[in-house]
């Protein structure tokens, strides 16, 4: 196992760090570390690999790569364009066809990475520190031995990252747990109890079972509860955080179907495909950035934005212009309209870009996560999403309930002729609002973009959902749409721990159909004398 070559790696490092002695490559220890037999190669790979000798680095390297040949006596390393050159003397060689080449089998390769990684921790490069930490701590989560924790105390005392030092910090924990110092072990447990880890209470579990001493015993049950305690908090945390994220997606599909059907009156069924619009041009962009701005690729998603809002828009305007402005009042004949639409543009979009789905790749600024109190991950393109969506919804509230448009949209909504008798233009004001939820869908289907595949039917799974959202908040109330979405994300994901992913759903469904009974105007009613 690599964490067994990694242990004889370690105890290499160890020695040889304690003689502070530096070992040039010489053709003894090439042709060990190239051609001897299994333990030789791990004798001669611990030598070499703590050896500032550029060309032992050099060789180790090009064994990684399976880049060595044995010819005779002489050990060469081949480039990438065929020629060789002595790995001693650095003199380029004829090859010979009759040169073999270096077996790297899975013992040998698991030595070769763990020593890469053992020399990362004592180089300057952060982010190889980090993975070489992280790769000792695992190891030592999995297998501890205390014959790793010379190299860990030498790598400690020396400048590292926070971050690596954390890391090494745990696995000098783990690994103190096999210590025969009955001190260490006790230290080592009350050192564990503070942390978080998952991978923590096997090792935990294991120790306990060989353990002879009854007071570090009596530290590791706490330090068991303590961990089954974080871990609990945590994994509530998680799934809140999972109901939040699913909230603020819902959110943002919901919040244009919230002005065209809430404000509106209007039963668009082609609201998810103007979500699926947002989508295709937020890929579309993504394009255009690789062939023609490829060094500012991981700013496209700040171009997409406004790019999806407007081809949302001007879809939405052409459907209330040419379809829907004819059938307000009308909402079945406004149903068949828009669904007969929705098919419209899924099919279309099949025709120009394919009916498979097209892949949208997250900026690097939306990459990665973030860790908290140990096992409590959080993906940054879900925190961003998040935030994305509190913006929005800001905005259109401070649009309807600040601006002289969302003045005109209210009046409208609330009594038509009345506007119209003042001087509002009402088709046009239907037109703007009906082109402004549109883009806010193509805004929500930008986002969506970033946590899944893009394709013809992207809209058709939430079009329901955000239905759900806006009949559950209340017709025509953006806070009733808020607290609906967080609501059915938050009780979406605590059900699908507790039930499963399709019992979630029923459920759901079913304590919908229950509120309406009860409760028909949403959480909020409306207020004023169309209630």
């Amino acid at each position: 196992m690599k964490t067994q070559w990694l242990r004889l790696v370690c105890l290499g490092f160890a020695l040889w760090l304690g003689a502070g002695a530096a070992h040039a490559l010489t053709g003894a220890d090439a042709l060990a570390l190239a051609a001897g037999d299994g333990d030789e190669r791990i004798e001669a790979l611990n030598r070499l690999s703590v050896d500032p000798d550029e060309k032992a680095l050099a060789l180790i390297q090009a064994m990684s790569n399976d880049a060595v040949k044995v010819q005779g006596e002489q050990v060469l390393i081949v480039a990438d364009d065929g020629s060789a050159t002595d790995a001693v003397t650095s003199a380029v060689v004829p090859l010979s066809d009759l040169a073999e080449d270096a077996m790297v089998n899975n013992r040998m390769r698991g030595a070769l990475e763990a020593a890469a990684a053992l020399r990362d921790v004592f180089g300057s490069d952060v982010e190889r520190q980090r993975e070489a930490a992280a790769l000792l701590q695992r190891s030592a989560f999995q297998e501890p031995d205390a014959a790793a924790l010379p190299v860990l105390e030498k790598a400690l005392a020396g400048p590292l990252d926070e971050q690596a030092r954390a890391s090494l910090e745990q696995a000098r924990a783990a690994m103190q747990l096999a210590s025969e110092d009955e001190a260490q072990r006790l230290a080592a447990a009350q050192t564990l109890a503070g942390m978080g880890q998952r991978a923590l209470r096997p090792l935990l579990l294991q120790q306990m079972e060989v353990e002879t001493s009854p007071a570090v015993k009596a530290e590791l049950q706490a330090a068991l509860a303590a961990l089954d305690r974080k871990l609990a908090v945590a994994s509530s945390l998680s799934q809140a955080f999972t109901g939040i994220s699913l909230g603020s997606i819902l959110l943002l599909a919901a919040l244009g179907l919230a002005i065209t059907y809430g404000l509106m009156g209007v039963i668009n069924m082609a609201h998810g495909e103007l979500i699926m619009i947002g989508a295709y041009a937020t890929w579309l962009v993504q394009t255009l950035f690789k062939e023609a701005f490829p060094g500012l690729f991981d700013w496209y998603l700040l171009a997409a934005l406004p790019v999806a809002f407007i081809t949302a828009a001007l879809v939405g305007a052409a459907m209330e212009r040419t379809v829907i402005r004819f059938l307000y009042g009308r909402p079945l004949e406004t149903l068949l309209a828009t669904w007969g639409i929705s098919l419209v543009l899924m099919q279309g979009v099949r025709t120009l870009f394919g009916a498979q789905n097209v892949g949208v790749e997250n900026p690097a600024w939306m990459s990665g996560s973030v860790t908290l109190m140990g096992s409590l991950t959080l993906p940054w393109n879900r925190i961003i999403i998040i935030a994305f969506a509190a913006a929005v919804l800001i905005g259109v509230t401070l649009l309807i309930t600040r601006t002289r448009l969302g003045l005109f949209v209210r009046g409208v909504t609330q009594n038509r002729p009345i506007a119209s008798c003042m001087g509002v233009n009402t088709a046009r004001i239907d037109t703007y609002a009906f082109a402004l939820g549109s883009g806010i869908a193509g805004m929500a289907g930008c986002a969506l973009s970033q946590i899944g595949n893009v394709g013809p039917d992207l809209g058709q799974n939430y079009i329901v959902d955000s239905f759900m959202v806006v009949v559950l908040g209340g017709v025509g109330q953006l806070a009733g749409t808020v607290y609906a979405a967080l609501g059915l994300g938050l009780m979406n994901k605590f059900l699908e721990g507790w039930a499963g992913a399709v019992l979630a759903k029923i459920a759901v469904l079913v304590f919908i159909i229950v509120f309406i009974q009860k409760r028909p105007q949403g959480i909020f009613a409306m207020k004023g004398r169309e209630a």
